[in-house]
Formats: C-alpha cells, structure tokens, sequence
C-alpha cells in the first residue's frame, strides 16, 4: 500500500507543478497586483474602478452579449440534439461531427472568416449586391460580436446538451406516452428536466467565455464595441497598468465563479 501511494503521487507530481506553474502562480500575481498600488502598498481602488461609467458600462455590455449569445446558442443546439437524438446510429456522428469540425481550426482563423463575410465590402454585401438588395453593415457592431460568439461557443452548447439527451432511456418516454401524454406533455415533463444537467453545463460552458472574450470584440467590433474584457486586455498591453488590469480581472473572476457556484448548486439539485 505504501509503495503504491507513493508511485501515485510520483506520477501526479507533474501535473502538480503544472497546476502551480500554469494556474496558481498567474493567479497569484493578479491577486497581488490587483490589491496593491505602485508603491506596493495594500489598497482596493484597482477593484472600485469598476464603478466608473466607462468599466461599468462595458462590464454591463458584456453581460448582455454573453446573455443573448448564450440564449442564441440554446435556442440553435436543444432542437438540433433532440433530432440528433432521434437519428439512427451513424448518421448523428456524422453531423454532429459537423459541428465539431470548427473547432479543429484555429479560433482567431475562425474570427477572421466572419470579419470577411461581415465587412462592408464583403462576402455577404457582395451577394446582396449581385441579388440587387441594400447592402448590411453589420461588421463592428455588437451583432457581430454575438454572431462571432454563436459561431465559436455553438459546439460548447451542443456537445452536453446531446450527451444528456443520448442518455435518456427510451423506455421512460414510452411509458410516459402509454399513460396518455402528449407529446408536448412528454417533453415538458420527462425529456427536458431530464435533460437540465446538460442545460446547465452548456449555459455555464458558453457564457463565461462569451462573458470573459477580447478576441472577437476586437476583431468583429472594432473599437467601438468595448466589453470589459477588451478594457483588461488594453490595461495590460497598452496602458501597462497591471493594477488596474489585474483589478478588474478579480471582478471579472467573482462573478465567473458565482456563475460556476450558481450551476453547480442547480446540477446538485437536479440530482437529488
């Protein structure tokens, strides 16, 4: 027992120094930057500059892309993992796979295939042209911005989703159409609370990236659409300002984790 205990933690020793390596030392250093001032003395006013116009605003944009980008994404994937569901085994993979396929390609190559379907001049106004209908301008707006975050976090929403409705037994639906329910009555009664757990973690898998994201923003709204995570990343590259960055990041991390807590008590719940 003792020579097995110590392979195990000899073999999890890598792991360990990557965890403190890669996790707890960056977060670390935003902690002590974010609490400091440039004298190095304990202060919470990198944390208060939240409540300024300018960072409160952005920080509520972001909050409103990530909610509507997120209810995008459940509207999109809980029909189609319904039908997935319902396929023949095979033909699901297939398109599921479909889905899936994006996200072996790099996400900022991604991005800069909307930037070129959305630009003024571009692929989509060129269509529009040739169809004789007014162009669309729809690059560097905060519809460009939700449609960059639909197209990135989709498969985020579909992969659970599915996983919980693959899941479901197929006796359980019958039994509950041999006692008389509708279709309709089925679905809101067995298939979707059935289905919550997947819900929940394709919601918490979509929004905190979607609430935390600078990459599309910047590349799909230019600088006229600012969200909070644009602002933290221009403190650190452009102002320097690693206090202030750091700051507004441990804000950005509070509410990343009462979203993951939040979740994580309804998933309990849902299994009780």
């Amino acid at each position: 027992m003792y020579k097995k205990g110590k392979t195990s933690r000899l073999m999890a020793s890598p792991y360990l120094a990557w965890a403190f390596i890669f996790i707890l030392v960056p977060l670390g250093m935003i902690f002590y930057y974010g609490f400091t001032n440039e004298a190095g003395s304990f202060t919470l006013q990198n944390i208060s500059y939240i409540i300024q116009p300018a960072y409160f605003k952005s920080l509520l944009l972001a909050f409103e892309l990530g909610i509507v980008s997120t209810v995008v994404c459940f509207l999109l994937a809980y029909p189609l993992c319904m039908i997935l569901a319902d396929m023949k085994l095979g033909h699901h993979e297939f398109i599921l796979t479909l889905f899936i396929l994006p996200m072996w390609m790099n996400f900022l190559l991604r991005t800069l295939t909307w930037m070129t379907l959305l630009e003024r001049k571009g692929v989509l106004n060129d269509i529009l042209s040739v169809l004789h209908l007014p162009p669309v301008y729809i690059i560097n707006t905060p519809a460009a911005i939700v449609i960059g975050m639909v197209y990135n976090f989709l498969p985020f929403m579909i992969l659970p989703i599915y996983n919980s409705l693959s899941k479901i037994d197929d006796n359980v639906i019958n039994a509950a159409r041999d006692l008389g329910a509708s279709s309709f009555q089925t679905f809101l009664r067995v298939t979707l609370p059935l289905s919550v757990p997947g819900i929940i973690s394709g919601i918490t898998m979509v929004f905190i990236p979607a609430l935390t994201t600078f990459a599309i923003s910047s590349m799909l709204g230019g600088s006229k659409v600012l969200l909070i995570g644009n602002v933290i990343e221009q403190e650190f590259t452009v102002a320097y300002d690693w206090h202030l960055g750091s700051g507004l990041s441990i804000i950005l991390m509070i509410f990343i984790l009462a979203n993951m807590i939040v979740s994580a008590i309804a998933d309990r719940k849902e299994n009780l």
